[in-house]
């Protein structure tokens, strides 16, 4: 690299280190720079320039002071020097005054060179404006300076106005035409990172460390570039390289410390890297999971830097902050008002003092501060932090449920907004802040039922509120295992055990004494009614963390499980030590001992005393149970959970069997409290259960109680007296939807469906229930009535443009009905229209479900994917499949691991023959269900085409291991294991599919495998008779056919027309007997013949060759005449038909005119391969093989054989012909090679095969072979003629000798 060049790259290096306000780097990049550079001046300016941002004014003034009156660097030298004074303790104003006249006198004579310093100095600064002014001129007065270019595209990407930054690009790319130059290419980089074309910007960064390898900032920026693409696995390698270089790298160490927080979860390991970068501090804190030893450390690290910087507010907002995360509030309401004093305008720790008020229970101390912030909120802007402590406020003062949720959805909304456009990057995770985001989703399970939903019921909204918050945790921070914890709960509260399951179990694989996730997973087991499964989990979290014995959970759970499992005496005592323990009893606990207290929510503080009453009302202690639900109706009175003590009070008095009490107590329960709808079904329980009476039951639903899921009971049973209930509540508020809706399908139910659709009609007249058009068109669509119902949805899509999320919703739902309605009656281009217009308002509403409900992204883009994949379909209908191909990728885009989807697009690149494409989307979906049939089966399929015969066998054994008796896959696994030479594992496959099922062998698709085995494995006969037994089956019928008659027309395998073996049977050859045989073989073809029955052209020409085969079967001239010239026929019509070729080539060899068999046959070895017409292809070859070798020329054969081989292992004919050529060239043992794999391939059943074998070995001296391969022939056909005189008469003299 030249002098030039180097220079250039350390000035990009000092330029980027002071971006980037990296000081040091830039002083000593810029020292050394001085000592290896002539042009020294621009590097003691940026010397002077480190030394400014670090504070060392006197030190930057003197050094300034010496390149002042240079040329290039003298303006910005006079513009450095001005804003120095200014930094000063005591600004001399005179002194600025005179400088700022000086720059404005040079200014108007300045170089090229001098305002492009000018510039850069200005945009260091951050001052873009000005910066531009000074570019601008400087590219003016040198007639459009590169250097000046690339400095005004960088002053307008940085300038944080997205006009000026969209157009920045074409100055990077105007001064790169020139020549490459590093500044130049890192603005690039930067510009696509601007327009989030991250896989743009890392292509040029791969050029810049091509070009530059030395060049750490382009390493450093493919290092973020591949996480901003996440690729975690190439972003540690990227860090890993880094370090390799510089061992000290901060960027490295704080991207492998993000790796082991954020990903791995494992602090232990990289505990020392994570130390090194001391910059993490605040990205530490929130993705640590409060890991003690982690915010011991961190909270040093604070405490030092404010020791060195002793009045800055913030350093001692964080000190509060980090010991608000170690559970000291009054210590951090200390450090809280500390940052006060020096900040009185600091909101953080504002919000800090709050947060540690609300934890110590000073409400009102805490309301009014947080009245007073949210006065002024519109001045700080809306803070996510604030809504959140508001929450928690409100759920301290026992506000409603509804208040807490709004507030908690807020602040979820504008956390994630603050998010919005950020690339995965060291930022994103600050930003993120997934400590925030889990005492959110705690905030949100503190208002549900501390059990799953029963069967039939929805989970409470807040679960699905929670689990979206969650999610993205989980997604982003796989490593952060409390919040894979708390999604095992909130999957286990919304009733989905089994993914509970599993996330708890990663949880305990990664870190087996969390006490929490096996008390979740005891509760599991106990729910399942896996008691001891249950009590096996609580030891084993006792065994790894002794602690757990002072948890109150962990003592209900062991207790229930005692209960359930009839040990009454031991669950009490249990109950009993859990209620001795801290954190229960409420009342007095302030004056409790200074113990360690265990949290434990309201809900399973109840649940102790309820479990306790009820084992002791269990155990014929009834005066004791009553002493416990008064104890439990002082310590919860005035609490939410007070009812639920109410309801358990009314179950033992049902116990005691005093209904009306129970009644009575249930009845006090009123509609604005919690627990109402439980109470009311507690109450209909008993009108039912108890008293019999269905009118009283179906009353208890009322308003409320009907959006419980649990009156589905009385709708399925008691439809008649649900619609009355219903009525009645419609009555009382008319525009309720909900149960406007429940009448119609009650009236369904019913099968009223003429009242149904009056009821609809009236009650769309009068203009109040709108939406119940789509349940009306949907009703209309069942009864078949689509003309109507297409009538229906015109209606309701005739209105003005609407922009309301709900209203956007309502049409979609429309547009995709009617398009299905159009469909149905072949309104095909219609249909497609209607999918389009659903398409455009789908868009709209996912654009405005992001802001208003982000609960529902999933839900609707699953909805857009849909419409994309239908839209896909009705274009692939119309032959559109490069449309059908974009419409499917863009529902992938919507949900990109739809299998559905992509099996679609994966059939449609089969349709187009694009093979890779569609190997590419099974593979996809293999990856996310490996036991997809469908994908599997396509991928075997595809393997087979690319003659990959090993991988196809492959996925055909996964579908037939899970599906035995698959048939359709086992006939071509058979196909292929032929192909692949190892029919012998051909029987594994139907003894298992014979085992799966007892009437396996009764199966015509058995049956047709069989035969299809027996047939490949040279047992003709047998095959013929199982596929006789699948001829007369719907699906595997016409196939057994077509193989019986090519049975019948070759029963040995022979090669039709070849001369080669065609004498050396001898008198066999030619017998009375083995003519018969062949004559009825053909009558039994042609009558085979009749029962086909093809539903396509190409059926049609096969069928049509078939039958004039049988006329080449008679060999009689005539006949075969006939046959020629249909084949002929056929071959001119039909362009490259193999089939017909390969007919033509067998008549002129049995017509004894073997040049223009050969020149057909040759056409035929010049086209590619197929698997439709793979036998004949092997056929045709060996038919051109076995001509060759009549001419002698054995190399042309040998290499049409090997072609045989290559296409079909299994080829015996192959290793035959292989056989005879060794044998003339009298290479004994390669000849015996190739007849022994004939041999085998052939089931050792043909005897001329074995005859030959074992005259090969005699030749070759191998007697004993010899010997036992006539036995084999001579047991099979006894009077097999010369095998014992020429060659087992004489093996055995041999061996005698």
């Amino acid at each position: 690299m030249s002098n030039v060049e180097d220079e250039e790259l350390t000035l990009a290096l000092i330029i980027y280190y002071c971006q980037e306000k990296y000081c040091n780097h830039a002083l000593n990049v810029s020292s050394e720079a001085q000592r290896n550079f002539s042009n020294d001046s621009v590097f003691i300016f940026f010397h002077a320039y480190g030394l400014l941002m670090q504070d060392h004014v006197q030190e930057a003034i003197q050094e300034l002071e010496q390149v002042r009156d240079r040329r290039d660097v003298s303006l910005c030298t006079l513009m450095a020097l001005v804003y120095a004074q200014k930094k000063r303790p005591h600004p001399d104003r005179d002194t600025i005054q005179e400088l700022d006249a000086r720059v404005k006198e040079d200014r108007k004579s300045a170089s090229p060179k001098a305002l492009y310093h000018a510039g850069m100095f200005l945009w260091l600064l951050g001052r873009n404006d000005k910066a531009r002014e000074y570019v601008d001129r400087m590219i003016k007065i040198s007639s459009g300076s590169t250097e000046g270019i690339i400095l005004k595209g960088w002053i307008d990407l940085t300038s944080g106005k997205d006009a000026y930054a969209k157009k920045s690009g074409k100055y990077f790319d105007e001064a790169l035409k020139e020549k490459i130059n590093i500044f130049a290419l890192m603005g690039k980089v930067q510009y696509y990172e601007f327009r989030q074309n991250y896989s743009g910007a890392l292509e040029i960064v791969n050029q810049v460390i091509v070009s530059y390898p030395s060049f750490m900032p382009a390493l450093v920026k493919k290092m973020k570039l591949l996480l901003s693409l996440q690729d975690w696995e190439q972003t540690v390698d990227a860090a890993q390289r880094l370090l390799q270089r510089d061992k000290n790298n901060l960027e490295a160490l704080r991207m492998l410390a993000l790796h082991s927080l954020c990903r791995e979860g494992d602090i232990g390991e990289y505990y020392s890297i994570i130390m090194k970068a001391s910059l993490l501090i605040i990205l530490c804190c929130v993705q640590c999971g409060r890991a003690e030893k982690m915010l011991q450390h961190t909270y040093t690290m604070v405490e030092r830097s404010f020791s060195q910087a002793s009045r800055d507010a913030e350093l001692a907002t964080e000190l509060g902050y980090q010991l608000v995360l170690q559970g000291r509030t009054k210590e951090a309401i200390k450090w809280y008002q500390t940052a006060m004093s020096l900040d009185e305008s600091s909101v953080s720790a504002l919000i800090g003092i709050i947060r540690c008020q609300l934890s110590e229970g000073h409400l009102e101390d805490a309301e009014q501060q947080l009245e007073f912030l949210t006065e002024i909120q519109q001045s700080i802007g809306k803070s996510a932090e604030l809504l959140y402590l508001r929450a928690v406020l409100a759920t301290k003062k026992r506000r409603s449920q509804d208040e807490i949720t709004n507030l908690l959805n807020d602040t979820v909304d504008t956390h994630f907004s603050t998010l919005q456009g950020l690339p995965l990057s060291v930022e994103y995770y600050e930003k993120l802040n997934p400590d925030f985001l889990l005492e959110i989703a705690k905030e949100y399970l503190a208002l549900c039922p501390a059990k799953p939903p029963a069967q039939g019921q929805a989970p409470v909204p807040q679960l699905q509120h929670c689990a979206s918050v969650l999610d993205t945790v989980v997604k982003i921070v796989p490593g952060l295992l409390h919040a894979v914890f708390l999604m095992a709960k909130v999957r286990f509260l919304s009733g989905d055990i089994e993914a509970a399951q599993s996330s708890l179990q990663h949880c305990l694989d990664q870190k087996p004494s969390f006490a929490d996730a096996h008390l979740l997973m005891a509760q599991i087991h106990l729910l399942q009614g896996n008691f001891k499964l249950s009590s096996q989990s609580l030891e084993l979290c006792l065994s790894h963390n002794f602690e757990v014995r002072e948890h109150p959970l962990y003592h209900l759970i062991k207790a229930q499980a005692q209960r359930k499992m009839g040990e009454l005496q031991e669950a009490i005592q249990t109950l009993q030590l859990a209620m001795s323990l801290p954190g229960v009893k409420r009342v007095g606990s302030a004056a409790k001992s200074k113990a360690r207290r265990v949290e434990l929510s309201a809900a399973d503080c109840v649940s102790v005393y309820l479990e306790l009453a009820e084992a002791l009302w269990l155990n014929g202690e009834q005066h004791e149970a009553a002493k416990v639900m008064q104890d439990a109706i002082n310590e919860f009175t005035g609490s939410p959970e007070e009812l639920r003590v109410t309801i358990a009070n009314a179950d033992l008095a049902l116990l005691r069997g005093d209904t009306e009490l129970a009644l009575s107590m249930l009845r006090n329960i009123t509609q604005d409290q919690p627990y109402y709808v439980q109470a009311k079904e507690k109450m209909a329980d008993i009108y039912l259960n108890h008293r019999k009476e269905k009118r009283l039951y179906v009353s208890c639903y009322s308003q409320e109680c009907l959006k419980s899921t649990s009156f589905t009971t009385v709708s399925d049973y008691f439809p008649e007296l649900a619609i009355e209930v219903y009525e009645q509540a419609l009555k009382r508020n008319p525009k309720d939807g909900a149960v406007a809706s429940k009448i119609g399908k009650a009236l369904v139910k019913t099968h009223n469906y003429v009242k149904a659709i009056n009821y609809y009609e009236a009650a769309l007249k009068s203009g109040q229930q709108n939406f119940l058009r789509y349940d009306l068109a949907e009703l209309l669509m069942k009864l078949r009535q689509y003309e109507r119902c297409e009538r229906v949805l015109h209606e309701a899509l005739t209105h003005d443009p609407v922009n309301e999320l709900p209203l956007l919703t309502e049409d979609c739902r429309y547009l995709v009905l009617l398009a299905k309605i159009q469909s149905k009656v072949s309104k095909n281009d219609e249909a497609l229209l209607s999918l389009h217009r659903a398409r455009d308002v789908q868009a709209k509403v996912l654009k405005r479900v992001q802001l208003e409900q982000p609960d529902a992204v999933p839900m609707q883009k699953q909805l857009a994917a849909e419409i994309c994949a239908e839209i896909a379909k009705h274009c692939s209908n119309q032959h559109g499949y490069e449309r059908a191909v974009k419409f499917y990728k863009e529902a992938l885009v919507y949900c990109e691991s739809d299998s559905k989807v992509m099996l679609e697009l994966a059939q449609l690149y089969l349709t187009l023959d694009d093979v890779e494409a569609c190997q590419q989307q099974c593979s996809v979906i293999l990856k996310n269900d490996q036991v997809n049939e469908s994908a599997t089966l396509m991928m075997a399929d595809l393997m087979f085409r690319k003659q990959d015969y090993e991988q196809a066998v492959f996925h055909f054994q996964q579908l037939l291991e899970r599906k035995p008796d698959n048939y359709p896959t086992l006939s071509r696994l058979i196909d292929l294991l032929r192909r692949a030479g190892k029919l012998e594992e051909v029987p594994r496959f139907l003894e298992m599919a014979e085992k799966h099922s007892p009437r396996a062998k009764f199966e015509p698709g058995y049956n047709y495998c069989k035969g299809l085995y027996l047939w490949y494995t040279g047992e003709p006969n047998d095959g013929l008779r199982h596929f006789n037994k699948a001829r007369k089956d719907n699906d595997w019928g016409q196939n057994a056919v077509y193989n019986m008659i090519e049975i019948c027309l070759n029963p040995d395998n022979e090669t039709m027309g070849g001369e080669v073996f065609e004498n050396l049977d001898g008198d066999m050859g030619n017998s009375t007997e083995k003519q018969e045989s062949e004559q009825l073989a053909v009558r039994t073809a042609e009558k085979l013949l009749k029962e086909l029955k093809p539903q396509t052209p190409p059926g049609h020409v096969q069928l049509r060759i078939l039958e004039h085969y049988c006329y080449l079967a008679t060999k009689q001239k005539a006949n075969v005449e006939k046959a020629l010239g249909v084949f002929t026929e056929i071959a001119n019509n039909e362009k490259d038909h193999v089939p017909a070729l390969l007919a033509m080539a067998t008549a002129y060899m049995i017509l004894k005119q073997t040049p223009r068999a050969r020149n057909q046959l040759k056409r035929i070895a010049k086209m590619s391969w197929n698997i439709i017409d793979a036998d004949e292809f092997e056929k045709s070859w060996l038919l051109l093989a076995d001509i060759y070798i009549q001419s002698g020329k054995y190399d042309m054969a040998g290499e049409l054989l090997k072609r045989c081989l290559r296409h079909n292992k299994s080829c015996c004919k192959a290793y035959e012909y292989m056989g005879y050529i060794m044998e003339k060239e009298q290479s004994f043992r390669d000849a015996a090679m190739n007849y022994e794999m004939a041999w085998k391939y052939g089931n050792q059943t043909n005897p001329t095969i074995g005859y030959k074998l074992a005259f090969n070995y005699l030749k070759a001296k191998r007697h004993v072979d010899a010997i036992d391969v006539c036995h084999k022939v001579l047991d099979a056909h006894p009077n097999y003629p010369r095998i014992r005189k020429d060659i087992l008469d004489k093996a055995r003299a041999a061996l005698r000798s």
